[in-house]
């Protein structure tokens, strides 16, 4: 008699004499657990696409414009009735799109408010979708964010990549026990795939299992029974049976041809089915000692780099939009800003940019300049020093200025109203305007004589060439 993990075939049935099954099995592939890594877009998967285009094409487009138009017809914001933006107005498209993405991401930035009352309370409103939305969006980010077990989820021994392993690339590797009940039902109706895993194959099941588990093979197929055994002792929890079952078939006892002990045998074998007793002692025997609560604990080890790939993809995303923005202001201030400088008369586009808007007349660059000049500190000594010799200089001119002018009274000749004085050039101008209608000369002469007479213009480009 032969007591073993001895399954029942046709080949063993034809020398030896089996009793009834006592347990069922058959052809089963065992794979081994791995920590994957979180998706590229895992911070995009809390939404659908539906709800990510509700949000950027209607939620955030809406809001935008709606907060434009209230301050535009507000009579306490801009007055849509002007012709022309008022010198001293912080508003426009832009800015509006400014706000509405600050408000949205929480962001701690420089933003205009707008000064209507209506658009302040749409600006209100707009913050708190901003809030629903934001807590919706963290409360399920955080079960996207987690590294979740992946294993390779065959269907069976007929799975494409095991019966045909040269159609699949990367190959999967995998293998058997030689000379098994297994190895030689693989070489009866899976022969391509007998062949491709013959110097993948393992001696023993405990080098199956090891190479598994060090990854040198993807899976391994052998008894499903035996298999089943090995995965409940497992104490980490990391190895698993895929797919069906195939070739069913079941464990019996194997006597000599013609044995008087078959009939007795198969009889209490029957009985002990009956009772129960068999699948008591399975249930028994089977039972392992894999603990999933140390599994769980594995689970929060230091997340590598792949993990969390997406943030680095985004940021290198908008890297590359900066990169196209910036190819677009180029284009912009070398081709587009001269036609819109001839056509844009009203002002109309300081509403959709403000900074678009000064950069279609010279004077508003000139102003710009000034101010970045009036406010610009300096961090080292030779800057210092040529801060301090631009300022002399102006202060030399403003001299000569003033002496010019006392020249002309003792001459008899007093300036005119339309000739500036010294506390005309002192005199601090408005820095945010972005408009200004002057002449580029005055060429008239007075009392006879010719006097050149410079206008503000002249002077506010001398002062920032100083």
């Amino acid at each position: 008699m032969v007591m073993t993990s001895l399954m029942i075939n046709s080949e063993r049935e034809a020398v030896v004499d089996f009793t009834v099954p006592f347990m069922e099995t058959g052809i089963a592939i065992l794979v081994a657990k791995r920590t994957g890594i979180i998706s590229p877009t895992a911070f995009l998967e809390p939404f659908d696409t539906a709800s990510w285009m509700l949000v950027g094409v209607v939620a955030i487009q809406a809001a935008t414009f709606t907060i434009f138009l209230f301050e535009w017809l507000s009579p306490s914001g801009f007055d849509m009735k002007q012709v022309s933006p008022s010198p001293n107005h912080r508003f426009s498209l832009f800015r509006t799109y400014w706000l509405v993405w600050a408000v949205l991401f929480q962001a701690a930035v420089h933003v205009d408010s707008p000064r209507g009352f209506t658009a302040r309370f749409m600006t209100n409103v707009w913050a708190m979708f901003a809030v629903v939305f934001l807590a919706i969006y963290t409360a399920n980010l955080a079960a996207f964010m987690i590294t979740r077990e992946e294993f390779h989820e065959f269907s069976g021994l007929d799975d494409t990549r095991l019966s045909k392993p040269f159609s699949h690339k990367p190959m999967y590797k995998f293998g058997t026990i030689p000379w098994s009940h297994t190895d030689s039902t693989l070489s009866k109706y899976f022969k391509p795939m007998h062949a491709y895993m013959k110097n993948m194959n393992r001696s023993t099941v405990a080098g199956g299992i090891e190479a598994v588990l060090s990854g040198e093979l993807d899976a391994f197929i052998y008894d499903g029974t035996v298999l089943d055994y090995l995965v409940a002792q497992d104490e980490d929890c990391r190895l698993l049976t895929v797919g069906s079952w195939y070739a069913m078939t079941g464990y019996g006892l194997a006597f000599n041809r013609n044995s008087k002990y078959v009939q007795m045998f198969s009889k209490s074998l029957l009985d002990f089915r009956e009772n129960g007793d068999l699948e008591r002692l399975r249930r028994y025997w089977m039972t392992g000692t894999c603990k999933p609560g140390k599994q769980e604990h594995k689970s929060s080890d230091p997340l590598a780099l792949e993990q969390f790939l997406s943030a680095f993809l985004l940021l290198m995303s908008g890297i590359l939009l900066a990169a196209v923005l910036l190819a677009l202001e180029h284009m912009y201030f070398k081709y587009v800003r001269k036609r819109l400088a001839k056509t844009d008369q009203g002002g109309c586009c300081a509403l959709i940019s403000l900074s678009m808007g000064k950069s279609l007349t010279f004077r508003g660059a000139v102003f710009e300049a000034q101010d970045i000049l009036r406010h610009h500190r300096c961090r080292d000594p030779i800057c210092d020093t040529h801060l301090w010799k631009v300022k002399h200089e102006l202060d030399l001119a403003r001299m000569k200025i003033r002496q010019l002018q006392k020249e002309l009274e003792a001459h008899g000749i007093k300036p005119s109203r339309r000739l500036l004085n010294a506390d005309d050039v002192l005199k601090p101008r408005d820095m945010t305007r972005n408009h200004v209608s002057s002449t580029e000369f005055s060429g008239r002469f007075h009392d006879g004589g010719q006097i050149y007479r410079p206008c503000r213009t002249e002077i506010a480009e001398m002062e920032t060439v100083l």
